[in-house]
Parts: C-alpha cells; structure tokens; sequence
C-alpha cells in the first residue's frame, strides 16, 4: 500500500508570485494559461502558487506615453504591487510589454524583486538565434516611442528593426482594434509585417506586445516559426523556473 504524500506546513511552501495584470486581461489570461500548461505537474499541488490583481481600470499605458491622456497609470501600478508584496508575494510579473516604462516606479514602491518581460526576451532572442545582430520588434506605439525594447537591445549590443509608419498603423489596428475589441484578426496583415520586418534585414522578430501573443497562441505561430520570439511565452517560462518548477520540454 503507497503511503499517502505529506504536504508541506504552511510555512515550508514556497511563497506565491505576485502578478499585475488586466493590461490587458485578455492577455492576462493567456499569461496564466501558459504558466499551467507549461509548468511540469502530475497533480494540483504541483503548480505555481499565484496572487493575480487583474487590475483592468489601469490607466493606458500607450495613450500616457503618448501625451493623449493625463492618466499616469505608474502610481498605480506602484500601488499594485505594494498591496501584492503585502500579501506575502516572492516576485513581480507584470504581463504587459508597455508598462515596462513604468517598471522604475513599480520598484521603488516595493521590496520584492520585479521580473522583467523586456528583459527576458531580449535574453531569449540572443540565445536561441548565434551571430544575432538585428532584432525586428512589433509593440504598441507608446513601446517603441517609450524604447524599452530599443534599450534593452542596445544594452546587448544589437539592432533595433521598426516597422514602417504604414506597418505600425497595421499592428496598432491589430492590437486595439481587434483584440482588445475582441474582434477576428486580420492574419495575413499581421504575417505580412512580419515579412516585411524580415525583407528589412530583422533576424528574429520580437512580439513585444502581449495581445500580439494572443495571435500567436490563437493561430499556432511560434510551432511554425521559430524565428518569432513571443515575450508572453517568455515571461511564463522564466516566471516558472524562478518559482522552483520545472518547465515542460
């Protein structure tokens, strides 16, 4: 007869990661569909411990850092995370490639650590591609205006590839006026950016805004290409390697 497994006391479990999400939610529940699907487990105890603040009233991001609203979403998004830190979180996610711009001030109002989405994604483009040099990036308006990828990748000392003005117009369309609307997506604009990006010299392809993670997911692209780097993948993986899992092959 198998004796029955022992759970750990209270105070012998891991603590929970803290996530600030509804930016958006839809993309936020995407985040936490992959922690789960990714995350090595045989049973409920085996996952991730999660404290979600699906906090969709956060101001714009885009629409701050573009000066078109005075809504300065980062005091909130600093309040976010004082409250998930008061709640005993280890670490900070925040499944939102904008609101990197406000990540300083998350930082500064808390004493947990804060992991990076841009950060990380970088990170992966550099090590799944040898001699990489020039990164094409799909974001938001405010990303690209704010340079949290620009920076990220100078830092590594590679290239940023932009859309052109016409081909950001298109990703803008995508983003907010068909995910966020829940509206079907426009797939072959989408795949013809993406070309583009490559005929302009990209080597891979960052997909630097969550919602165009949901495309990604909702059509199987990173199965049929591996030279897109999907920062909402990213962010699961590593948001379950830092909580102690394992993820899956």
């Amino acid at each position: 007869m198998t004796a029955p497994q022992v759970e750990p006391s209270p105070d012998d479990r891991p603590l929970p990661v803290g996530v600030i999400g509804g930016v958006g939610p839809q993309a936020t529940a995407y985040f936490l569909d992959m922690v789960v699907r990714l995350t090595v487990a045989s049973r409920d105890q085996d996952h991730l411990d999660l404290v979600v603040f699906n906090h969709a009233t956060i101001p714009d991001r885009t629409a701050f850092i573009l000066g078109t609203s005075p809504d300065d979403p980062g005091p909130v998004m600093a309040r976010d995370a004082q409250r998930l830190e008061r709640f005993g979180v280890s670490f900070l996610v925040v499944p939102c490639n904008t609101a990197h711009h406000f990540t300083d001030q998350v930082v500064r109002a808390v004493s947990v650590p804060v992991l990076s989405i841009i950060d990380e994604t970088v990170a992966e483009a550099t090590r799944r591609t040898e001699g990489l040099r020039r990164v094409g990036v799909l974001a938001t308006t405010g990303t690209l205006e704010a340079r949290v990828y620009d920076h990220a990748l100078d830092a590594a000392g590679l290239e940023t590839v932009r859309p052109s003005a016409a081909d950001q117009a298109i990703v803008m369309e995508i983003i907010y006026g068909q995910v966020k609307a829940g509206l079907p997506v426009d797939l072959v604009a989408f795949t013809g950016v993406v070309d583009r990006l490559r005929d302009a010299g990209a080597q891979v392809v960052v997909l630097g805004c969550t919602e165009l993670s949901i495309v990604a997911a909702d059509h199987g692209l990173l199965d049929l290409d591996r030279t897109l780097v999907d920062s909402l993948d990213v962010l699961a993986r590593r948001t379950i390697e830092r909580a102690g899992h394992t993820v899956r092959p």
